[in-house]
């Protein structure tokens, strides 16, 4: 009986959706599932993981900054063998096996801090190894998108990925700091845990075709190679490299401030920390939801200097904002900029690099673009921090608000960039792709639940 109330739930739902809305498809519907369980439970370790540092440790800027460079050194270090290795298996084992090893890694916080062990060196650790399972698991997660969805949907299906987000970033800070202020920010990532394991459990219905037929001329550096030509050959790739990772630049020198400022300039405690970032929420869903229809109408490419310029506008907002209730508006607001800003980034970012790769290279194209938009974010994560206990933290957040605005008029001026009306067809590869040109995985058909 249960099932049958469950099914026609469903079907009222899906009757308020369009004849050929993505949602209409069981497979994408439940890999979106997924995506918005994980996500709520992210929202608690968002939170969580740097009030530990802050607020239990008594974490510097500098100490601050270094935990956030843990977890993007292995973008750096692992980013292009992992390529190689997803090309040759099959990506959504690997996805669910990350979301089980994201819940081990964040419950072993709490773990450590019931057995009187948790130090900044251990959130260290913590953070490396969240960074070297996003490297793989995150990599899997995009190429599946692709084996689910049409590529001519892609910025849909990237937009309404971002709508599962948004919808956990409206409800889970709030969530997030109630269950902070009541179990402590180490008890509270343990509601996260329980979040993955249930994620990486929806994943389980997810079916993709993908055989795999392994080639015995399979050579680990000609693979490699061919991948990283691929990219550096492409001009509208290594243009989208040096545009976001130069966004990643000022958003680390950004990040790693936020919360010290909010706690220590701005004097607000965790719950109502959690209630501004509500308006993180906010601006997620707002982009969320219109967010194709902005990239259909002026093009993903220009939809990118115009995001920049919105995160910009924000971290300079909030470097000159009063120590007053106009200051806690300001860092509601610069999250709500930050939250449209960062989804029309990644959906049409996304969307871009997936559309323009032929299908036996995504993991190499993947992982490599991973790589180059990565490699800033360490040293902004490092310039912020020392920004913020040498100069003062307003000085981090106008470095990165500043060098936000410049960097999308300079994003606007490239042609590469502006171009973009349309996504594009995939480029030709190199007859020496590797192994996995093997791989038969053909396009995917949505089907109607």
């Amino acid at each position: 009986m249960r099932k049958i109330l469950n099914q026609l739930v469903a079907w009222r739902q899906l009757a308020r959706l369009d004849a050929d809305d993505l949602l209409r498809d069981a497979t994408y519907r439940r890999l979106w599932t997924s995506i918005l369980v994980s996500s709520l439970g992210g929202q608690v370790t968002m939170l969580a993981l740097p009030l530990t540092a802050a607020v239990l440790l008594h974490a510097t800027p500098t100490q601050m900054g270094l935990l956030t460079a843990m977890e993007i050194a292995p973008f750096v270090l692992f980013s292009l063998p992992s390529g190689v290795w997803l090309d040759r298996v099959r990506k959504l084992p690997v996805y669910m096996g990350g979301e089980v090893a994201l819940a081990l890694t964040v419950a072993s916080v709490p773990l450590a801090w019931v057995l009187g062990a948790l130090t900044m060196p251990w959130l260290y650790v913590v953070a490396f190894a969240l960074g070297t399972v996003f490297t793989t698991a995150g990599s899997a997660a995009q190429i599946v998108l692709t084996q689910v969805v049409p590529r001519e949907r892609l910025v849909e299906a990237h937009a309404k990925n971002a709508l599962a987000s948004s919808g956990a970033e409206v409800v889970g800070p709030g969530l997030a700091g109630l269950l902070i202020r009541l179990l402590g920010a180490p008890v509270a990532l343990l509601v996260d845990a329980v979040m993955l394991l249930w994620s990486a459990w929806i994943l389980r219905g997810v079916r993709v075709v993908e055989r795999r037929v392994p080639r015995a001329d399979a050579h680990f550096w000609r693979d490699l190679r061919a991948g990283l030509q691929f990219v550096s050959r492409t001009r509208l790739l290594v243009a989208l490299a040096a545009v976001v990772g130069g966004w990643q630049l000022f958003h680390q020198a950004a990040m790693v401030v936020n919360i010290l400022f909010a706690t220590r300039v701005l004097g607000l405690s965790e719950q109502q920390i959690g209630g501004c970032f509500v308006a993180l929420g906010a601006g997620t869903v707002l982009a969320s939801a219109f967010g194709n229809r902005l990239s259909r109408r002026i093009g993903p490419g220009p939809s990118l200097p115009l995001a920049i310029a919105v995160c910009g506008a924000g971290w300079l907002l909030l470097a000159v904002a009063p120590v007053d209730r106009w200051g806690v508006a300001a860092f509601a607001f610069m999250l709500f900029t930050f939250g449209i800003g960062a989804v029309l980034i990644f959906i049409n970012f996304l969307a871009m690099r997936q559309a323009v790769t032929p299908e036996p290279l995504l993991g190499r194209m993947t992982s490599t673009m991973r790589w180059l938009i990565l490699l800033p974010a360490g040293p902004g994560a490092l310039i912020g921090g020392w920004l913020g206990e040498h100069v003062g933290l307003r000085a981090a957040l106008a470095f990165a608000g500043g060098g936000a605005l410049l960097l999308a008029a300079a994003a606007a001026g490239l042609a590469t960039i502006r171009g973009v009306r349309r996504l594009p067809a995939p480029a030709a590869a190199s007859h020496e792709v590797g192994s996995e040109a093997t791989l038969h995985a053909p396009p995917p058909v949505l089907e109607s639940a």
